[in-house]
């Protein structure tokens, strides 16, 4: 079993530098017991998704290995040990770093305490630094802030289960892919993970969550379901103007 105890210093200082509870939570576990399994993962630290909780780890530049163990029923599981050290990225964004908070205060500077997906403002505690184009593609980016995104915990959460199932992400790699991308700039897109999908986000609040009640009331008048509804007025609209 393998233990901090034959680890290379520089490795378990990346490891203590990383606070976030998540990723923390694995990594302590491998370190005290060699590896976890999904069934660890959800039993013990009631985690559902085991598979986004390794890409936690993994984000914050530490090799991952997935392998099978048999588990509490019998059946074969999966379970994460570390991988290849030396290919662990010592980033100087690894963790909670005074680097990552700097680049996060310039972002929020530029453009304000939103996410970049929803345009939603929260609070700066809620938002999340996020690569636009995914570590899986093009490596770690030079520390320019335009490199990254501010991203609410939802968004990245979709961000990521949209990436993960792009092929770009699994086989291709072309970084020009998701720089052309909606979940890497969401403002000038030509399609969303290889799809030819279009979206908009609209949220309602204050005085305006009067507006959305009313439409959504007169959608199920119509008995149709709201974003088609909305999606109706606007092509009306823009018919009525000449432009369709």
């Amino acid at each position: 079993m393998e233990n901090s105890q034959q680890l290379p210093d520089d490795f378990l200082g990346l490891c203590r530098s990383i606070t976030a509870k998540r990723p923390r939570a694995v990594i302590n576990h491998i370190l005290q017991h060699g590896f976890i399994t999904t069934e660890e993962l959800k039993e013990t630290y009631g985690y559902n998704h085991p598979p986004r909780a390794a890409r936690d780890v993994r984000e914050n530049g530490i090799p991952l290995e997935t392998f099978r163990v048999t588990g509490s029923d019998g059946r074969k599981i999966a379970a994460y040990r570390f991988g290849d050290i030396s290919k662990a990225r010592f980033t100087r964004l690894s963790g909670r770093t005074g680097l990552s908070k700097q680049i996060k205060k310039m972002l929020i500077s530029r453009y304000g305490c939103k996410c970049f997906i929803y345009l939603e403002e929260v609070d700066e505690r809620e938002l999340q630094i996020d690569h636009r184009v995914p570590f899986e593609v093009d490596g770690e980016p030079d520390l320019d802030p335009e490199n990254f995104m501010l991203l609410c915990g939802s968004a990245n959460r979709a961000k990521s289960w949209s990436c993960e199932h792009c092929e770009n992400w699994n086989n291709t790699k072309d970084k020009s892919i998701c720089l052309s991308c909606y979940w890497a700039y969401p403002e000038n897109y030509e399609h969303i993970a290889m799809r030819q999908v279009r979206r908009i986000d609209l949220l309602w609040e204050g005085s305006d969550i009067e507006i959305y009640e009313r439409l959504k009331q007169r959608a199920i008048s119509t008995e149709k379901e709201l974003p088609e509804f909305v999606k109706e007025i606007i092509e009306r609209e823009i018919n009525h103007n000449g432009d369709g």
